[in-house]
């Protein structure tokens, strides 16, 4: 029987109220946020700015004191088990904090050190040629470029291989060639084993790589699902109709559809697939003697998920 656990993170009722200061009243940051992040997935954690992730990802890392609630990594609590929940995450974090007069090879030797990995089982060469900086090894910090340095800090993060690995807008300020290189670098951790926590403002790039979201926005959680029934929550298509002749006004048979007229006389209709089947407006069509050339469909994507979905938050909960 595995001694794995079955959960890489479990967070119950997780509460931060930060102090005011200067008169400020205190700001809640998380609201009694409960998420469960299954062992070996690749979890996307989605929020607008100030929503509250960098403050949960902070606790998890024992860098913030949560002001009630529980969290485990890896099975081992964040205050009854304080080393080993340390041991078993990694964090990149969002801002570049590098100490200039450090080559790549002695900072990742210093955060081996720092997590107690003997010498004999330090991967450090191996790491750095698995970023791409096995040539800086021995540069000081200070004339690396922001793609190397962003990278860098994923380097640092894997010094203790940690189970648990958390990239924290691990591609902003990266160009689109060393973000492919690092996101392949990290499906094969994930592949192998690791856990991996992303948040990023791409929401191409969560879509993409993540088998389970969660969205957070204003310190409650809002959604946390598998991808395929998150995309399913929006229940709406786009349906683009390009005809044989162009039109300029909207036949009587198909206004029921609130269809636009889009560039080059085209018809874009947006439609709920649960109460329309699109052979009811291909039949429309018809009926209004248009002569169709050629459709296109939409399905809607994680951002018009993202959106719907805070939109929605923010009305029951009346903020702006």
């Amino acid at each position: 029987m595995s001694d794995l656990p079955d959960l890489a993170v479990d967070i119950s009722g997780l509460t931060k109220t930060y102090g005011g200061q200067n008169g400020r009243p205190a700001k809640l940051a998380l609201d009694g946020v409960t998420l469960s992040i299954p062992r070996g997935s690749f979890f996307g954690l989605l929020g607008p700015n100030g929503a509250g992730k960098s403050t949960l990802i902070n606790i998890l890392a024992g860098l913030v004191n949560k002001s009630s609630g529980a969290a485990k990594v890896w099975g081992h609590d964040i205050d009854a088990s304080v080393r080993l929940a340390r041991l078993s995450i990694g964090v990149v974090p969002q801002e570049l904090n590098l100490d200039p007069f450090f080559t790549p090879f002695e900072m990742l030797e210093v955060q081996a050190g720092l997590y107690g990995v003997p010498k004999a089982n330090r991967r450090t060469l191996e790491i750095l040629a698995a970023m791409g900086l096995a040539d800086k090894a021995h540069s000081y910090a200070r004339t690396l470029s922001g793609g190397m340095r962003r990278r860098l800090l994923v380097a640092k993060a894997l010094v203790h291989s940690p189970p648990v690995l958390v990239l924290d807008e691990p591609t902003a300020g990266v160009d689109i060639e060393l973000r492919r290189n690092l996101w392949d670098y990290v499906r094969q951790l994930n592949a192998a084993g690791t856990t991996i926590l992303l948040t990023t403002h791409y929401l191409e790039e969560a879509e993409e790589l993540c088998d389970r979201i969660a969205i957070i926005d204003q310190g409650h959680l809002i959604a946390c699902e598998e991808k395929p029934a998150l995309m399913q929550r929006l229940d709406t298509k786009g349906l683009t109709l390009t005809l044989a002749q162009p039109i300029t006004a909207i036949p009587e048979m198909l206004a029921c559809f609130a269809p636009e007229i889009k560039e080059g006389g085209k018809l874009f209709i947006r439609y709920r697939p649960s109460a329309t089947g699109v052979g009811r407006i291909l039949e429309a069509v018809r009926e209004s003697g248009l002569v169709l050339a050629d459709l296109t469909t939409h399905e809607a994507d994680l951002e018009d998920v993202f959106l719907a979905l805070t939109k929605a938050a923010r009305a029951e909960h009346h903020q702006p």
